[in-house]
């Protein structure tokens, strides 16, 4: 059996790669912000700390940030009191010190002076910089509506821009956390349970007895909490069942590793639905007071047998079985994992609407082990005026369509941008902030198609990105250690709130999000909605508010509070109104029937790799976070660039070696900007390939990332839309190997 340690080695071993040597340095608890503490006798210097809560990605674990006697940042290390980390960092997290150190970044206000594309700026000032966004912002607003302008956010300090936004009278904020990530999941198990995963996910991994992870990878994309409490679980003899065609770091601490044939996954969720029921091992108490459905799902899955699942899947029904069986024994301590970036092959919320479905039968859902009821503290917005009531929105480019959605789509913004006379709204100008759209979102050409025909757009960002060279006005931001930004709240077993406080004054000429949003209030007439003197002022009357000051968060960083009720776990037998329509759990979904969808999920075949070609699976690397880290001295260090994971079989059709060196072409013949290394595994099916996201950066200026590996995102070309809730499946492209370097044969 793995243990704790086995299966969190590496982070350990990431954490120790970035941490900076402070063998020297005793630590301790200090009494309140920015004090200097320690004795300085031989050997030992003084520290000053201050709370922080993370950037690197959406997980944003508590910490603090420490500075030596000289000013100089030295390390950020967790909060114990946070749940989220339980006083413990990630590689990520450790090495988000390389973000502030970066002498790539952005430093000043940048202008067009080129094309688009061509990464021809200016120096100016902020206040040339923010003087021409707003009149171009003014003059869009005149001209077209404010509601012709969209904001693209991917990050704690988009939410002064999105009351920005809100302020000048447009809807259109977006993420690609929603579109390209984790909306079919919500949209699913709104539909089945009346309420969505929410993020981080409300799954009671810690007490699980049976984890099941269907191309979810925990281990590898270094959700902290989730790793840990998985960790615990493996340490009190969890099974883990991982569903996967790739041989992951957690499928190798698993009891059962089901290598499924790619895009087959929901047969084999229905064909374990179909065991559950046929040898009634599913939670009948808790099926008959809780749910509505159960006999249209019986008469569904009546065909959807092992042995029709095998022929897809080419899963052997007696593990199909058996691992069944083995989620049943579990129950209620189960958990069917409901998956983060699920935006697979174009049927995704009916894949998930499979997972909820099956959860809802193993009696998990708002119970121990299983799905537990999180809780938030609710931080009472600053005052301000109301929000003028918007004309328009990009839903008004689909009438009639993704009724079931309540977030903005980022493809969405995309196609409403494209000038179509079928279309009844077309947006003007974007604003984008924190995230590296021609890294986030699929179909490359789409996205620049939209950004030509754009009249103005402004990039706020840390670093010089590819979406920064198509930018009129590029404002630099200052990285997370450098600012404060929103009190962190997020809904979790215990709710809590934490701080976020500079621990140095910001490098260069950057500013921070808050600032910004405030300046561009100032000059597009919105003055009312920022009517703070200092950000210090906002946070600290929001924490007085909720029974807590500034100064007693700059001295905790995270603070506790107790839940509002006692339904942690709120399903053991009480009367339970679920919001749907029926009130119940709906196994059959009458939200979806009323729409026009399929109300139980069923499988359907999806195409195949051309010949010579392979499918594309792609993920995380446990030392990055998307395209975001790459360039991040300390993260580098550990992984400057990804691989192509190619079976033996292929390889020596091929004739491929480790380590070689080939470019990835894929069935629409758009071949990778740079070569790739091979790696030669028994860990992928033969059947696909296997590359870490991220990498592949066209941007010179990241010195550290600038051609190291190939970019998934510009080869996934064919995207599946899904039909309920609009998210992009892009898990249907497939490549091909090039051996010689394609520029050089065109040249000749």
């Amino acid at each position: 059996m793995k243990t704790r340690r086995d299966f969190i080695k590496i982070s350990a071993v990431g954490t120790g790669a970035v941490t900076l040597g402070l063998s020297t340095v005793k630590l301790a608890k200090a009494s309140e912000p920015g004090s200097i503490f320690g004795k300085k006798a031989k050997n030992q210097v003084a520290y000053e700390r201050f709370p922080t809560y993370c950037e690197v990605c959406f997980w944003k674990c508590a910490g603090w940030t420490y500075k030596d006697e000289d000013g100089k940042i030295l390390k950020i290390v967790g909060n114990e009191e946070d749940p989220h980390c339980n006083g413990r960092l990630c590689p990520r997290g450790t090495g988000g010190i390389g973000m502030y150190y970066d002498e790539d970044r952005l430093k000043k206000p940048l202008i067009r002076v080129g094309e688009p594309g061509n990464q021809s700026f200016r120096e100016a000032s902020w206040d040339e910089a923010l003087d021409l966004v707003a009149k171009n912002l003014n003059k869009i607003k005149k001209e077209h509506g404010p509601e012709c302008v969209a904001l693209f956010s991917h990050g704690t300090g988009g939410k002064m821009l999105s009351h920005l936004i809100k302020a000048f009278g447009s809807p259109n904020i977006t993420a690609p956390s929603f579109a390209q990530c984790r909306g079919p999941r919500e949209v699913a198990f709104a539909a089945t349970f009346g309420e969505e995963v929410l993020s981080p996910e409300r799954t009671d991994i810690r007490d699980t007895k049976c984890l099941v992870l269907i191309g979810s990878h925990i281990g590898e994309n270094m959700h902290n909490g989730q790793i840990q409490e998985m960790s615990e679980a493996i340490d009190n003899g969890a099974t883990i069942i991982t569903v996967d065609p790739r041989f992951s770091t957690a499928a190798s601490h698993s009891k059962f590793w089901l290598p499924i044939k790619p895009a087959t996954d929901i047969a084999l969720l229905m064909a374990w639905i179909h065991v559950i029921i046929n040898e009634e091992l599913y939670d009948k108490e808790y099926i008959d007071k809780y749910a509505y459905g159960l006999d249209q799902l019986k008469t569904h899955v009546k065909n959807m047998t092992p042995e029709w699942a095998f022929g897809i899947t080419t899963i052997e029904p007696d593990t199909i079985r058996e691992t069944a069986r083995e989620m049943a024994a579990a129950s209620p301590a189960v958990i069917v994992h409901p998956g983060r970036h699920v935006t697979w092959y174009g049927d995704d919320t009916q894949r998930s609407r499979a997972i909820a479905i099956l959860n809802a039968l193993l009696g998990s859902w708002g119970r121990r082990g299983g799905f537990f009821n999180p809780e938030a503290v609710h931080l009472p917005k600053y005052p301000s005026p109301a929000y003028p009531k918007p004309q328009k929105s990009w839903k008004d480019a689909f009438p009639g369509q993704y009724n079931l959605v309540h977030e903005v789509l980022t493809t969405g913004i995309c196609d409403a941008t494209i000038p179509n006379p079928d279309l009844g709204c077309h947006l003007k100008s974007w604003i984008v902030y924190g995230t590296n759209l021609l890294a986030s979102l699929p179909d490359q050409k789409k996205t620049l198609e939209a950004i030509e025909n754009l009249e103005f757009m402004v990039v706020i960002d840390t670093m010089p990105m590819d979406i920064t060279g198509y930018a009129d006005v590029i404002l630099p931001e200052c990285t997370y250690l450098e600012r404060y930004d929103g009190i962190r709240s997020s809904p979790h077993r215990e709710p809590n709130i934490a701080l976020r406080m500079p621990a140095a004054e910001p490098k260069y000429d950057s500013r921070p999000n808050y600032w910004i949003a405030k300046e561009l209030g100032k000059r597009l007439g919105l003055e009312e909605y920022f009517k703070w003197n200092t950000f210090e002022e906002k946070l600290d009357w929001q924490l007085k508010k909720v029974g807590s000051s500034l100064e007693e968060m700059k001295i905790l960083g995270v603070k506790k509070m107790p839940r509002e009720y006692n339904d942690l776990y709120s399903l053991n037998g009480e009367d339970y109104e679920f919001n749907t329509n029926t009130g119940k759990i709906e196994l059959y979904s009458t939200e979806l029937a009323n729409e026009g969808f399929d109300p139980l999920p069923k499988y359907t075949p999806h195409p195949e790799p051309p010949q010579g070609f392979y499918r594309l699976n792609y993920g995380r690397a446990p030392m990055h976070t998307f395209s975001r880290t790459a360039n991040n001295a300390n993260l580098t260090a550990l992984k400057k660039e990804n691989s192509v994971w190619v079976n033996p079989r292929v390889a020596k059709l091929w004739d491929l070696k480790n380590g070689q060196y080939v470019w990835l072409k894929n069935q629409d013949g758009v071949v990778s900007s740079f070569p790739i290394k091979v790696r030669v595994t028994e860990r992928i099916r033969w059947d696909s390939v296997y590359m870490v996201h991220g990498f592949g950066h066209k941007e010179k200026r990241l010195s550290r990332a600038y051609g190291k590996g190939a970019s998934d995102s510009e080869l996934v070309t064919h995207v599946m839309t899904d039909p309920i809730m609009g998210g992009t499946g892009m898990r249907g492209n497939f490549v091909t190997f090039i051996l010689n370097d394609p520029k050089k044969e065109v040249a000749s």
